[in-house]
């Protein structure tokens, strides 16, 4: 097993993941409990295909998630880098097949583009924990979006955890444009408590959703986002006609033997 420091490329930093290499898949359960006893924001489980490709599967500590681009990063950070793959690398996951290349400096994840869908009003599970009114709130299949205006808004967001875990596995993604001088064209933070996640460092399955908003928004194709978790990170970012490219890097931080039950 080896754990990564994904969409960084410095040790601490970004978003920690967890990669198993397996010949075949481990139990359900099983692969549910290594996860949490890494204790994570998920822990990738791949295996190779007989034409070359990949099959790659995502937990986090509450369940299998349909949808992780860190842990994608992650993963094909150990293929390459410990494994001998060759670059490009096609994984088949739930969304579809998803590619990451090695670029000059760091990786490409071409990740599928997934169109915000408008929502006239929030959930009553978390309507109120809002200091003002949203300037627009949107979803796609696993999470809500709310655009807070600003990026100093989305910064300073105190989430009530409590009443996010409501939605279960879906999870709230808050959002602001920065100023015209900063580094970053939008900020975001993303909380999925109900999945045993109360704030992600970097996600990069959110910005499938990010950016085609962004984009229209900003009317702009080509966008640096910053996710301002404690640990922070930062993507660069490609809108196309189907697809989002997130441009990052990754470093690994250990590489350990672990020991399982007699009974696999």
């Amino acid at each position: 097993m080896y754990q990564v420091d994904a969409f960084t490329d410095q040790l601490f930093a970004g978003n920690p993941a967890a990669v198993l290499v397996l010949e075949d898949w481990l139990p359900d359960d099983l692969m549910l409990a290594i996860t949490q006893e890494n204790n994570l924001a998920e822990t990738a489980f791949v295996k190779p295909r007989p034409d070359g490709a990949w099959d790659l599967r995502w937990f986090a500590p509450a369940h299998e998630v349909n949808f992780c681009g860190h842990a994608t990063l992650a993963t094909a950070h150990i293929l390459l880098t410990k494994q001998g793959a060759a670059s490009d690398l096609v994984f088949h996951t739930r969304v579809g097949e998803l590619k990451v290349s090695k670029e000059a400096q760091g990786y490409r994840l071409d990740i599928p583009r997934l169109v915000p869908e408008a929502v006239e009003s929030l959930p009553n599970e978390f309507a109120d924990i809002f200091p003002a009114p949203p300037s627009s709130i949107f979803r796609n299949f696993e999470n809500f979006f709310v655009d807070l205006g600003s990026a100093d808004a989305v910064r300073s967001f105190e989430p009530d955890f409590a009443a996010i875990a409501k939605l279960g596995p879906v999870g709230l993604v808050v959002t602001g444009a920065d100023t015209e001088e900063a580094r970053a064209d939008f900020v975001s933070r993303y909380f999925a408590p109900g999945a045993g996640i109360p704030e992600d460092p970097v996600t990069g399955s959110i910005h499938a959703t990010l950016v085609p908003y962004w984009a229209e928004k900003l009317g702009r194709n080509r966008l640096m986002a910053c996710q301002a978790s404690m640990r922070g990170g930062w993507l660069d970012c490609e809108l196309t006609e189907k697809r989002v490219l997130l441009a990052g890097d990754a470093v690994t931080f250990m590489e350990a033997t672990i020991f399982l039950p007699d009974t696999v």
